[in-house]
């Protein structure tokens, strides 16, 4: 499904959340939206979704717009970082609703979910744990296979392990139906690597668009001795250095060619520095 985003804005207030951002996202991807808090990430989902309206511009999925269009909606499964289900509904009761509204519903992988995150399907919502609650939420948005799932920080409560397997599971999942996934974060560094393509937002602005590994490549990180490092970083453009016993290493902007001709040890920089980097940025 097509979304175009355009001149997206929202309001609250006199603070503005969205503040005219325009883009498109045309093919089954995962897509990584990434920014700082209040960025607008939240806002711009919750009008994606259809669940609030924008105060000016627009957001087009296929042609139409998503507010008030059942048709759209039960093509779209948003899941936030918590108060997605009624308190007193029962997981049973969550599930059944879930396979009623979204036409793609799997139930199979619903419950062998259920049985992986060791959940009780008599349990209601309010007595389950911020975690328990956190796998529910990945169980509906998963077996939604709505054609736009949308993760809001979905996995709050849950730990390294559990976040692990909801990865591999998202991944499985996606490789055998592809669809398109949208993936807000903080703990970037964990999920990056799932990332197709990146949209960063700023004070309510689209800072940057860019394939991942475009944007991975973008810059590099070289290791040598301060000597070494501190002679090929001159003039360059800087993100961050690192000193320890002698030895130096330096993100730099480009140049990555350039630095394995120099001798000096080249690596990837990762997303979630990039990103900092890129949102402290003047300008930026």
């Amino acid at each position: 499904m097509k979304i175009e985003v355009n001149n997206l804005t929202k309001k609250y207030g006199t603070k503005l959340a969205l503040n005219s951002i325009s883009f498109t996202l045309e093919e089954p991807k995962i897509y990584g939206l990434l920014g700082r808090n209040g960025a607008g990430k939240t806002t711009f989902m919750e009008i994606l979704a259809g669940q609030i309206l924008s105060t000016s511009g627009e957001i087009l999925i296929d042609g139409e717009k998503p507010f008030d269009n059942r048709k759209l909606t039960e093509s779209i499964c948003l899941i936030k970082e918590g108060q997605n289900f009624k308190k007193d509904l029962t997981i049973k009761n969550v599930l059944t609703i879930s396979s009623f509204f979204y036409p793609n519903w799997d139930q199979v992988l619903a419950l062998e979910l259920v049985n992986e995150y060791n959940l009780d399907l008599k349990a209601k919502v309010k007595a389950l744990s911020k975690g328990m609650e956190s796998a529910l939420g990945i169980i509906v948005g998963l077996a939604s296979k709505a054609p736009i799932t949308v993760f809001d920080e979905p996995y709050i409560g849950l730990d390294a392990a559990a976040r692990k397997k909801f990865y591999d599971i998202l991944l499985e999942e996606y490789e055998k139906e592809p669809r398109t996934i949208i993936f807000s974060t903080h703990l970037i560094d964990e999920v990056s690597l799932m990332f197709e393509e990146v949209l960063i937002l700023q004070d309510g602005k689209l800072a940057i668009q860019e394939n991942a590994d475009v944007l991975r490549n973008s810059a590099c990180a070289v290791s040598g001795t301060i000597e070494q490092v501190e002679r090929f970083i001159e003039g360059k453009e800087v993100i961050t250095t690192k000193k320890l016993a002698g030895m130096m290493t330096a993100y730099v902007v480009g140049h990555l060619e350039e630095a394995k001709d120099n001798g000096l040890s080249v690596e990837g920089v990762p997303i979630q520095e990039l990103m900092i980097y890129l949102t402290e940025r003047k300008g930026a």
